[in-house]
């Protein structure tokens, strides 16, 4: 499965060859079945086979994600309700399996210091480009501004965490999602080869456990599995998603 980083404009090339110095990839090589590429909308990642989606990258700033932030419905979303957002509660959370922040970017939207942990080098790289982008807009640079991104496997991450720890850890482990969304699948098809399936969730649920001063908050397809360990305390189910609450203490407004 090589990956090989490539300039869409000879005034990319200096990016280009940083971001291979820095992932280890390739700028070139025979029969590439994916590129990582660098141009004028930023980094973006391309799967090269026949029939394949187009390429995706980390946005922040326009489509769909413009739509959700304009139009999403506010503290009254289901992942808001999942958090525990409330008149006087914006609970600092952590977004253990961040992908390419979408979740994160919501949380933030409502007020939520967000912390952001990622462990797939590329999909870090695009997620990193894109807080980039939106730290440049002024539309979305106070929401990105509570976005703090750490790189690193997040089961290590939360074991040995030295700061604060979060009010909330957010998990959204990978998982054969039932989803139709064209996005959602386009995205499924290019991360499955890098990502797979998240088969340490048990030892991720623990550790957030661990770390999560308030409560944690798992998202899984609506008729998924619960993750092998305690049994949540209660879920919150959607169409085609579902939050599993373990809550541990009851978050309170600020300033009691």
């Amino acid at each position: 499965m090589l990956t090989i980083v490539e300039s869409l404009a000879p005034e990319f090339e200096t990016e280009a060859q940083a971001w291979s110095a820095r992932l280890g990839l390739p700028r070139v090589g025979e029969k590439p079945a994916f590129a990582l590429q660098v141009g004028p909308q930023g980094l973006r990642l391309l799967d090269l086979g026949e029939d394949a989606p187009g390429p995706i990258q980390a946005d922040f700033i326009g489509g769909a994600v413009a739509h959700r932030r304009q139009f999403g419905g506010g503290a009254g979303q289901m992942i808001a309700k999942a958090v525990g957002v409330q008149p006087g509660i914006r609970p600092n959370v952590m977004d253990a399996t961040a992908g390419l922040g979408r979740d994160a970017f919501v949380l933030a939207t409502l007020g939520c210091s967000v912390t952001l942990i990622e462990r797939n080098p590329i999909v870090g790289a695009l997620l990193e480009d894109g807080l980039r982008r939106a730290s440049l807009e002024p539309a979305v640079a106070p929401i990105t501004a509570l976005m703090m991104l750490h790189l690193g496997d997040a089961i290590d991450t939360m074991r040995n965490w030295g700061q604060l720890p979060p009010e909330v850890v957010y998990l959204d482990p990978m998982f054969p999602h039932r989803d139709k969304s064209a996005l959602v699948k386009k995205e499924m098809r290019l991360f499955r080869p890098f990502v797979g399936n998240d088969d340490d969730a048990p030892e991720l649920l623990a550790a957030a456990l661990a770390l999560a001063t308030h409560r944690v908050v798992v998202k899984r397809p609506r008729k998924a599995p619960v993750i092998d360990g305690p049994t949540p305390g209660y879920s919150l189910e959607g169409k085609s998603s579902r939050y599993d609450i373990y809550p541990k203490r009851k978050l309170v407004p600020q300033g009691r």
